[in-house]
């Protein structure tokens, strides 16, 4: 067994911030004296029904507590899925129904599966305590908190700026979350950086309450195929783990070289250096790409799968579709980083932004096998190619 010093190297390498360290050795140290694993918490609103690859950069972590003998808690947010997390919102969430969080967080659960060991995880439902909290309990709850701090949020103080709705369920969202770590009595919490407000929340709470405070390990947000903002599936610029090989391969694929070696970091825990030191070694990026794209592709769809995909891709995107006297784009390092619109605007025949622009509304325009949105930015490389329509192909050289 790694000693205390070395376990928090490892459990803490990768992440964005860690509040704190120390508290962090002094808790795995009290864990193996006493015999008594660690209650690690993940809480997740089934707000939608698949998991993708940004989701697994927290999992990966949980997966280390895990390897340590510590207790997993999976939180499905059965009831705060029902207001609908606030973080980074401008406007309020859609509620969602009983019937469709219980719907996704069967999906969420089955599909966690696939990074968790199955057999070390505790799955709860925060309806177990929230539901039963009466309005004695609640505005109990509710004194441990001040409004001036709620609105120290960052989305609450710009939305209440702009005069845009800020409902009172919303106030509560982050009190329910931090009630979730008094009921668990949860000794670390996960998140990505965009839940900090909520889990420092918990904290503040469960000292309130009279429970030492969590440690809050704060996970870096992943980067979507756009290369610029965080994968999201309202976004379309996500890799979901429950795609089809052959999907998940060439999404991976399209990502802009630049983002290689954070994926490698992130979602391979291979150290960030790891793609400079291999193109120092004269490596082509294309390969380096392909070896990223086969090992995600199997991490979840098998090795067999990953391999098949990979067959795939280089046969339908790059011998059999795309015809020899395709028109040639020269590339030009401005097509690194292009807009979709102003991409598709310069492609010979099309005749004006209009048409670019409907062509991207109606989702018929791929680069190198993947579909481009309207608002997306771009990455292509020397071997690129671009699809418009049915029978409109452009080669990059």
């Amino acid at each position: 067994m790694q000693d205390i010093a070395s376990q928090v190297d490892w459990l803490i390498n990768g992440a964005d911030d860690v509040v704190n360290k120390d508290w962090l050795a002094s808790k795995l140290e009290r864990s193996y004296r006493t015999d008594t694993p660690l209650i690690v918490k993940l809480g997740v609103d089934p707000t939608a029904p698949d998991i993708h690859l940004g989701h697994t950069v927290v999992l990966e972590k949980l997966r280390q507590f895990q390897e340590l003998g510590h207790t997993v808690v999976f939180l499905i947010g059965d009831m705060t899925g029902r207001i609908g997390d606030p973080s980074g919102r401008s406007d309020t969430r859609r509620p969602l129904s009983s019937s469709d969080v219980k719907a996704f967080a069967t999906t969420y659960v089955q599909q966690a599966g696939r990074v968790l060991n199955p057999d070390r995880l505790v799955l709860r439902y925060n309806s177990e305590w929230l539901q039963g909290l009466d309005l004695g309990m609640m505005l109990e709850l509710m004194s441990r908190m001040t409004v001036a701090r709620i609105l120290e949020r960052d989305d609450f103080h710009m939305r209440l700026s702009e005069h845009l709705p800020l409902h009172l369920h919303e106030l509560m969202y982050p009190l329910m979350q931090a009630y979730d770590s008094v009921a668990l009595k949860a000794d670390v919490e996960l998140g990505g950086t965009d839940q900090r407000f909520n889990i420092l929340t918990a904290r503040q709470i469960q000292e309130a309450y009279g429970q030492e405070p969590e440690v809050a390990l704060l996970m870096p947000l992943l980067e979507g195929t756009d290369g610029h903002r965080k994968m999201s599936k309202s976004l379309g610029n996500y890799v979901g783990v429950d795609e089809p090989a052959e999907e998940i391969y060439g999404k991976v694929m399209s990502i802009p070289d630049e983002l290689m070696a954070r994926w490698y970091s992130l979602l391979l825990s291979e150290p960030p250096s790891y793609v400079a030191d291999q193109m120092g070694a004269g490596e082509n990026p294309r390969n380096i790409k392909a070896r990223l794209a086969h090992r995600l592709t199997a991490r979840f769809c098998g090795d067999g799968a990953a391999r098949a995909a990979e067959a795939h891709f280089e046969k339908t995107f790059r011998e059999k579709e795309i015809p020899q006297d395709a028109p040639v784009i020269l590339y030009a390092p401005a097509l690194g980083d292009i807009s979709a619109l102003d991409l598709v605007g310069r492609l010979p025949g099309i005749p004006s932004r209009q048409e670019a622009r409907r062509l991207l509304t109606q989702g018929a325009v791929t680069v190198d096998g993947v579909r481009l949105e309207m608002g997306q930015r771009v990455s292509l490389r020397p071997d690129s190619w671009i699809k418009v329509g049915k029978r409109r192909y452009f080669r990059v050289r």
